[in-house]
């Protein structure tokens, strides 16, 4: 009998941002249900992070540990088919290691881990399970990115010469970490974040969508890596030369101190023919540049766009789709990929679109890179 694909959350309890982003993501297309949590480290928080979200108390439970073991023993039409971990990427590999080893897929936000071991320990571990792994590099959900690739992939744009991708934020201008502010708190920490600040949180994210758009990989980097604001342990601001498999040239900037700058991902891509402009903060349009005709402006839901892009839109033309709906399409994605295991079945290939533990790999070891390339003199490091 068709159901809910059911999930249970490892983190995003009471305070936390994400884990109510990934709640109502994963909700949006009726694919998916939160069957059980495991909210927080502190247990009662736990306990009352569930209450809020109306679980029944046996399934809500004080760890992670504790509720896959739990889930485990429970009769296979009512436990988990697979958990969400929203927590710091300190406390990504250990319940994704759990999860999978106990038979159960996993959505994990990014970046994948806390190390580069952690980070090929997991890939194996996903490749000898055969399960389901999905990594919440959400921007790669939204229809015009998806409409940027498939008009790459097609040769809309002819062979791919230069990339610009930049994630200027201004959130981290100050010292806020010295604050009560919690993401600031552990974002700027060493010992939860990992060997990055800014580069990790969101240099990451620049650096799957441009590859991710292009189909090209990152060959090479040059960095130049900066801690601005006085007294943080971790860069707050990186200007990035990139290499690209095919020859490309590109230029990647993320920085966390650039005063009154909201959440301004956004990427250039310049082919022979044509060039591509996408904005995070105007995501339903994507602009095309031709260098014999007059500029065009794709917008989501009005006219003939590529499948992939008209497979993620939701909404008639002129209803924006954002933040929300970009996540939901990974979600959605997935789980249509975890019913056609269950099922033994091949899923149609417009859902086995979305990011895997390999692109999680390929990310730990930008950051790696960039950081080493940061701080050497000899600037052009191999990746």
């Amino acid at each position: 009998m068709a159901r809910k694909i059911r999930m249970g959350m490892v983190g995003g309890g009471r305070g936390a941002f994400i884990g109510g982003v990934h709640r109502m993501a994963a909700a949006i297309d009726g694919e998916i249900e939160l069957v059980c949590g495991a909210f927080s480290s502190n247990p009662e928080k736990s306990k009352l992070s569930g209450e809020d979200l109306y679980l029944p108390a046996d399934r809500v439970y004080g760890s992670y540990a504790e509720m896959i073991e739990k889930e485990k023993a429970l009769p296979e039409g009512e436990r988990m088919d697979f958990i969400s971990i929203v927590t710091p990427n300190h406390v990504h590999f250990g319940p994704a290691k759990m999860a999978l080893e106990n038979g159960f897929h996993v959505v994990c936000d990014k970046p994948l881990c806390f190390d580069m071991e952690e980070a090929h320990a997991l890939a194996k571990i996903v490749k000898d399970t055969g399960l389901i792994f999905a990594l919440t590099h959400n921007y790669t959900g939204y229809p015009m990115v998806k409409q940027a690739k498939a008009m790459v992939a097609n040769g809309d744009l002819g062979e791919i010469r230069k990339v610009v991708v930049e994630y200027p934020q201004g959130w981290l201008s100050t010292f806020l970490e010295s604050t009560d502010q919690k993401q600031a708190a552990w974002r700027t920490d060493p010992k939860r974040s990992g060997i990055a600040g800014a580069m990790g949180d969101i240099g990451t994210h620049a650096e799957n969508l441009a590859e991710y758009i292009t189909g090209l990989k990152i060959e090479k980097m040059c960095a130049d890596i900066s801690t601005i604001v006085k007294g943080r342990l971790l860069d707050d601001d990186g200007n990035v030369l990139l290499r690209f498999e095919n020859g490309a040239r590109g230029v990647l900037h993320a920085s966390q101190i650039s005063a009154g700058e909201e959440n301004n991902l956004n990427i250039r891509v310049y082919g022979e023919k044509a060039g591509i402009h996408w904005f995070q903060m105007e995501p339903n349009s994507l602009i095309v540049r031709y260098l014999d005709k007059p500029m065009t402006i794709l917008r989501t839901g009005v006219g003939e766009l590529y499948p992939a892009a008209q497979s993620s839109t939701r909404l008639p033309g002129g209803h924006p789709e954002g933040y929300l709906e970009a996540f939901a399409s990974i979600y959605r994605n997935f789980a249509h990929c975890v019913r056609a295991f269950q099922e033994g079945k091949e899923p149609e290939p417009v859902y086995q679109d979305f990011p895997t533990v390999e692109d999680g790999v390929r990310g730990m070891n930008f950051i790696y890179k960039v950081i080493e390339s940061g701080k050497t003199d000899e600037k052009w490091t191999t990746v």
